[in-house]
C-alpha cells in the first residue's frame, strides 16, 4: 500500500510537469496568433526579413536570430571542449582528494546567478577583448563578450554530464585496453569516448540549448540594437534580450510590438524543444549496451 502512494504521487507530479509544459506553449501559440493576425506582420517576412523595426512595421527576425546563434555558437566552442577536458580529467585522472576540491568548485559556479555573469562580461570581459584586439575594433557591447560568458556559464553543465557519461563506462572496457598495451591517453581516446559517445552527444546538443536560452548575460552585454552581421565584435541583439527589453514596459500592452514577444518566445521554445528531440535521437543512435 505504502509503495503504491508513492507511485501515485510520482505519476501526479510527472503529469503535471507535463500539463505545465503543454500549458506554456498553448498560451504562447494563443498569444502568438495574435501578433501574426496583425495585418502589418506577414509570415514570409517575418522568417527571411533582414530588418526588426517594429515600429516602422517591419518584423524580419532574422537579425535577432543571428545574434542568437552567434553568442550560442561561441559559448559551445569555448565551453564544449573545456567542460570536456574537465570530465575526462575528473573522470579518469584525478583523486578522490583532487575531485573533492574541483567538483564543489563547479557546483558553485553552477549556483552563480546570471545577472552577475552579465557585468562579469560588461566589466571584465568586454574591456579584456577590447585591450587585445582594439577599441576601435571591438564595440563596448558586442556578442562575443557574452558568448565567451554563456561558455563559462555552461562549462560545468557540460563537465558534470559529460563525466556521467564517461563514468558509466564499463570498468571492464578500461582494464581490457590496458591489458592490450594501450596507454590511459590512448584508452580514454579510442575507448572510453567512442563508449560514452551516447552520453557526450547529449550533453553537447542540451549545452547548446541552454546557450540559446540564456537570457541576463545577453540582456546586459550583446547590445539593445537589432542588427545582421556577423562580426562578434558588433553590438546585436538577441531573441531573448529583445523580450528582456520589450517586456520591461517600453512598449504599450497589447500592441504589435508587445505581441512580439511571444512570437519570438514561440519559435525559442520550438528551437529548445527541437534541440531536446534531436538530443535524444542522437543518443539512442549511439547507444550501447554492455554485459
Amino acid at each position: 500500500m505504502h509503495e503504491r502512494v508513492i507511485e501515485t504521487t510520482l505519476f501526479i507530479f510527472a503529469l503535471l510537469s507535463i500539463l505545465i509544459t503543454v500549458g506554456i506553449a498553448v498560451i504562447l501559440v494563443r498569444e502568438s496568433f495574435l501578433f501574426f493576425s496583425d495585418p502589418a506582420v506577414r509570415l514570409l517576412d517575418f522568417f527571411t526579413g533582414k530588418v526588426w523595426q517594429p515600429m516602422i512595421g517591419l518584423f524580419g527576425f532574422l537579425p535577432l536570430l543571428n545574434a542568437t546563434m552567434t553568442t550560442s555558437i561561441i559559448a559551445i566552442i569555448l565551453g564544449g571542449p573545456l567542460g570536456l577536458f574537465v570530465a575526462i580529467y575528473l573522470a579518469e585522472y584525478a583523486s578522490e582528494r583532487t575531485r573533492g576540491i574541483l567538483k564543489p568548485t563547479l557546483e558553485v559556479l553552477a549556483g552563480i546567478p546570471t545577472i552577475v555573469y552579465g557585468y562579469f562580461a560588461l566589466t571584465f570581459m568586454t574591456p579584456l577583448l577590447r585591450t587585445l584586439f582594439g577599441e576601435t575594433n571591438v564595440e563596448i557591447y558586442n556578442t562575443a563578450s557574452a558568448g565567451l560568458v554563456i561558455g563559462i556559464l555552461i562549462l560545468p553543465m557540460i563537465a558534470t554530464m559529460a563525466e556521467d557519461a564517461l563514468v558509466s563506462v564499463p570498468k571492464e572496457l578500461r582494464l581490457a585496453s590496458y591489458a592490450l598495451g594501450a596507454t590511459k591517453i590512448e584508452t580514454t581516446c579510442k575507448v572510453i569516448i567512442p563508449a560514452a559517445l551516447s552520453g557526450l552527444s547529449a550533453t553537447f546538443l542540451l549545452a547548446l540549448s541552454r546557450a540559446i536560452g540564456e537570457t541576463m548575460i545577453v540582456a546586459l552585454a550583446a547590445g539593445a540594437g537589432p542588427k545582421l552581421t556577423a562580426n562578434p565584435f558588433k553590438a546585436a541583439e538577441t531573441m531573448t534580450g529583445y523580450i528582456v527589453r520589450i517586456s520591461g514596459g517600453d512598449v504599450s500592452y497589447n500592441s504589435v510590438d508587445y505581441n512580439s514577444i511571444f512570437a519570438l518566445g514561440l519559435v525559442l521554445f520550438v528551437i529548445t524543444f527541437t534541440l531536446n528531440l534531436v538530443s535524444r535521437t542522437v543518443s539512442g543512435h549511439f547507444h550501447q549496451e554492455y554485459d
